[in-house]
């Protein structure tokens, strides 16, 4: 590897929409990672104008030409080899058997930066459409020089959630306040 350590952007779940802030997160990455669910085919090409790019398809890309989007990539990215999928409950094989260091998907909306032994599994969220109860995100992955993942989860949109019948963290939404209890029950058992 190089003296400097490689970024890669990775995000998934965009649903058709290219959103300008992810130029300014992918700002100097060496490689694009997208995990599923385009939406369109101006989504990979927009994300071209900032680095090379590989996709898969999600249960959304009907679009894509058969073939046109596989939907499973391995990858070798400087030493370190990546598999990258949308749906993480049709993951194929063992990773560790298969010397994969990490596994990125998508498909539910969350961010997630797991680590099951020597494997990273990133799930950079969902860059597309906010969906109630849900963040914009999208990640950064850097490659480091001795072989270290740096996964790093990129919070896009401040904007609020639509509204939804579960606000942040799945609690009511402050404007519903708490749920009364019907009488005579007994509280949840934690103590309340």
């Amino acid at each position: 590897m190089g003296s400097a350590p490689r970024v890669l952007g990775v995000l998934s779940d965009t649903h058709g929409l290219l959103r300008p802030e992810i130029s300014e997160a992918f700002r100097g990455c060496w490689l694009i990672l997208h995990a599923g669910d385009v939406g369109h085919p101006a989504v990979l090409e927009g994300l071209r104008a900032l680095a090379p790019v590989v996709a898969v398809k999600g249960n959304v890309d009907r679009w894509a030409e058969e073939g046109a989007l596989p939907p499973t990539q391995v990858l070798d990215v400087e030493g370190v080899r990546i598999y990258l999928l949308h749906d993480l409950e049709e993951l194929d094989l063992v990773p560790e058997a298969a010397g994969i260091r990490c596994v990125i998907h998508g498909h539910t909306h969350r961010p997630e930066v797991r680590w099951k032994g020597e494997v990273l599994y990133l799930n950079p969220g969902s860059a597309g459409p906010r969906r109630p109860g849900r963040p914009v995100t999208l990640a950064r992955l850097v490659l480091e020089e001795a072989g270290g993942l740096v996964p790093e989860i990129v919070p896009l949109s401040e904007e609020p959630a639509p509204p939804g019948p579960q606000g942040e963290g799945g609690q009511p939404p402050p404007a519903l306040g708490p749920r009364p209890r019907p009488s005579g029950t007994c509280p949840p058992s934690g103590g309340r």
